[in-house]
């Protein structure tokens, strides 16, 4: 009886042992005080020429830098139609220096014209010329100041068509550009949408990347925690670890709402529930472990 007793009562010490650990434990648990899930910046970028994809440079999850040729979408009617607009060009600038020929011969034929009319003038008042001779020089340089008006309006009208040929081949090569997309920012690549071989329209997604270096901890926190809130205050931010633990990473507050909501569905207890909420914004550096919508906790 005395062994028995002994074993009960060793039991009963070693299992309220075990509970006052456990209750201490739980007590000594950090709360957090907010909670949110992980964002990051997505940008779509879309074709803005249709044709079809000759190079897809990228898989879901490659890491990219600005500028990187990610999608080639075939522009050979495009060049095609930007040789003939050079060769036109070409064409077209080739008479615009018979233009300018005729006008410079035009114009020696004019001063020489008007130095003869000013040496007849000067004849007639001493008797040696007649009016009849300064007539003809008179009509002569009307017929020339014609002729220089014509040929310059057709000059005119010659530069008019190459600038409008100017601005067809900037089109055309701006479209040749656009057919190569590249990325506009350092990110990673989330989604692709359109496949080599594939023939596109303009307007089609093509792939989706975030910048995933650093994370945004989008929490909320009750009105009364608001004066403990500071645009570049460090906080401390704990997520799973996957390992049944809490991984806690340096935060910096980016941004602060301006004006309070209900409370969101992520927080589940009905007194929280009940409450106005600000949403915060906490900038986190990614070590590779945070992931687009990991839920989150903050502590001040």
């Amino acid at each position: 009886m005395k062994t028995l007793k002994y074993k009960y009562m060793r039991t009963l010490y070693l299992t309220s042992m075990t509970l006052l650990v456990i209750l201490v434990g739980c007590n000594n648990k950090e709360k957090a005080d907010a909670y949110g899930n992980f964002t990051s910046t997505e940008i779509i970028i879309s074709a803005e020429t249709s044709g079809k994809v000759l190079v897809k440079n990228v898989n879901e999850g490659d890491k990219i830098a600005e500028g990187d040729l990610i999608y080639v979408i075939d522009t050979l009617q495009n060049n095609l139609k930007h040789t003939e607009l050079i060769k036109r060009k070409n064409s077209i600038v080739s008479k615009t220096s018979n233009f300018l020929a005729q006008i410079d011969v035009f114009q020696q034929q004019k001063k020489s014209l008007e130095a003869d009319q000013t040496r007849i003038t000067a004849m007639i008042k001493d008797g040696a010329a007649t009016m009849k001779q300064l007539d003809d020089i008179t009509n002569q340089l009307r017929i020339i100041d014609k002729q220089i008006q014509h040929v310059s309006t057709n000059f005119a009208s010659v530069r008019a068509e190459i600038e409008s040929i100017d601005a067809q081949i900037a089109q055309i090569s701006d479209i040749i550009e656009r057919s190569k997309v590249k990325s506009p920012i350092n990110g990673t690549i989330l989604e692709t949408y359109a496949e080599k071989g594939e023939s596109i329209l303009a307007g089609k997604p093509l792939f989706k990347v975030a910048d995933l270096e650093e994370m945004e901890l989008k929490a909320y926190f009750s009105g009364n925690q608001l004066p403990r809130l500071k645009i570049g205050n460090t906080v401390k931010v704990m997520v799973d670890d996957g390992k049944g633990g809490i991984a806690d990473y340096d935060g910096t507050i980016s941004w602060i709402s301006s004006e309070s909501e209900f409370t969101p569905k992520i927080i589940q207890t009905r007194e929280e529930r009940v409450n106005m909420v600000y949403a915060v914004k906490i900038r986190v550096k990614n070590d590779g472990s945070l992931k687009i919508n990991m839920p989150g906790e903050v502590k001040l």
